[in-house]
């Protein structure tokens, strides 16, 4: 997995959907040109034609300026009954202009500054800020249960140089799946192999384009450490559990061993006596400097605390990934200001005696403490094919205590927070990226529908392999 891969620069910030045919960009603004083609092809002048002298030049200066003209683009003021910010309130028929794939200005009545403009109307709709799944494998897994479409994982224990972006498979049937729901965005995270805890560095991506260049927004995000858990069913024989807490043990003495050599490594780099380079030490001491996020996978209370003795003896900061207890540690937490990047509720609660509302609660009692956090997906190869109900996991959460504006926050803003991205997406502001979906109605309910997505200012095509099949079936077996 995750090695690099051979393949050329595409032509924009992103792509385009599944099943339609590339259009030639504009190299300034990324936006589609009139010629079908991926480049635009010139006649060559016959001999005749040559030596056309001043006045031919002012003719062909004349037609490249009517086609730059042609090609040249207005602004486009979008509008919509509600337009949900995130970052402050919501703005009833309101309005936003958008140039370069940037969002200008947003309010209610931007007459003045959107003169000229192209106008896109969405009478009776909500406008939101696109959504962002922050723990997903999506584009290094395509089928489960097939072994050569699942790039999750490198072979050994501690592998942080290793790059989830240059393992992702643009061409995904999964992507345009999730997009389609809204989620323009994907934290894409490296998993652990057999026996392994540092699993590399994971990636942001839009979920459009042609090559993992074309999609990365931000790499690399951060590295994963995949806390070893201690908790065992009741019913394992003593052999195996006796077994398993020393595979733990030992997965704990590596971190600190890895930890340790990257410190060494640091100090004889400061010094001027390395004499060569290790792709391994250089990563993690990258994460000793502050340069580089750290994200800890944990879910349960032991797991967790021995996190916080971890980092707080290093004097690391990270990021919790997981988090079903989260909620027991709260005060420590929030005294670190520790970010939490939750996995969905969908999950058995850890203990007998807990209720069954235990997963879904947790978000309410974070927002209550005080602890950022984003709803997320358990970034599993299962869970990749589900990544577009990540709104109903925010719904879930709300139906639980947690305001609801809180909620989409979770699936927005937040995650772009804890991400280190949230000066350019999560949110609708002007000089932030004009990424947002356009639904029928809340889109935290699982009866609206997204009706349109743009993606730095581009509207996207929303036809994804479902479509596809419902459209085959639908005429299949439609009565004459």
């Amino acid at each position: 997995m995750l090695r690099a891969k051979a393949g050329k620069a595409g032509l924009g910030a992103g792509g385009w959907g599944a099943g339609t045919r590339p259009l030639a960009l504009s190299r300034k603004t990324g936006r589609k040109a009139d010629t079908p083609h991926a480049k635009a092809h010139t006649k060559p002048l016959s001999p005749r034609g040559r030596g056309v002298g001043e006045r031919g030049q002012a003719l062909l200066a004349l037609a490249v300026g009517l086609l730059l003209a042609a090609q040249a683009h207005a602004a486009t003021l979008v509008t919509a009954a509600q337009i949900h910010p995130v970052s402050g309130p919501a703005i009833e028929n309101g309005q936003m202009l958008i140039d370069e794939g940037r969002i200008v200005a947003i309010g209610a009545d931007l007459s003045a500054q959107a003169a000229g403009a192209e106008r896109v109307d969405y009478p009776g709709h909500w406008i939101v800020p696109a959504f962002v799944t922050a723990n997903t494998v999506m584009g290094l897994v395509e089928i489960e249960t097939v072994r050569g479409s699942v790039d999750l994982a490198e072979t050994g224990a501690i592998n942080p140089n290793a790059r989830a972006e240059v393992a992702i498979n643009p061409d995904s049937e999964l992507l345009p799946v999730a997009r389609a729901n809204g989620v323009l965005y994907a934290h894409v995270v490296p998993q652990a192999g057999q026996g392994g805890v540092i699993a590399g560095s994971s990636a942001l991506i839009r979920m459009d384009g042609w090559t993992f260049e074309d999609m990365t927004v931000e790499a690399p995000v951060g590295i994963h450490l995949m806390w070893p858990g201690t908790r065992l069913p009741p019913w394992l024989p003593a052999a195996m559990r006796e077994e398993a807490l020393k595979g733990a043990e030992r997965s704990r003495e590596a971190i600190a061993k890895a930890f340790d050599d990257a410190a060494a490594w640091r100090t004889a780099r400061d010094a001027g006596t390395l004499s060569g380079r290790d792709g391994r030490l250089e990563a993690l001491a990258g994460v000793l400097d502050g340069k580089t996020r750290l994200y800890i996978h944990a879910l349960e209370a032991r797991q967790i605390r021995e996190a916080l003795d971890f980092t707080a003896a290093r004097g690391l900061d990270f990021t919790l990934v997981g988090g079903q207890d989260a909620w027991r540690y709260a005060e420590p937490l929030k005294a670190r200001g520790v970010g939490v990047i939750l996995h969905s509720p969908y999950e058995l609660p850890l203990r007998r005696h807990e209720g069954h509302d235990a997963n879904y609660a947790n978000p309410a009692k974070l927002h209550a403490a005080g602890i950022p956090f984003a709803i997320a997906s358990d970034g599993t190869s299962f869970a990749a094919t589900l990544e577009r109900n990540l709104p109903y996991s925010a719904s879930q959460a709300v139906a639980h205590g947690l305001p609801w504006d809180e909620g989409l926050k979770a699936i927005t803003l937040a995650p772009a927070q804890l991400l280190g991205v949230a000066d350019r997406i999560g949110s609708l502001e002007p000089g932030k990226a004009a990424s947002f979906i356009v639904t029928n109605g809340d889109p935290l309910e699982v009866r609206s529908r997204v009706v349109a997505a743009w993606l730095d200012g581009r509207s996207l095509d929303l036809s994804s392999r479902h479509t596809r099949l419902r459209d085959k079936y639908e005429g299949k077996y439609q009565e004459p």
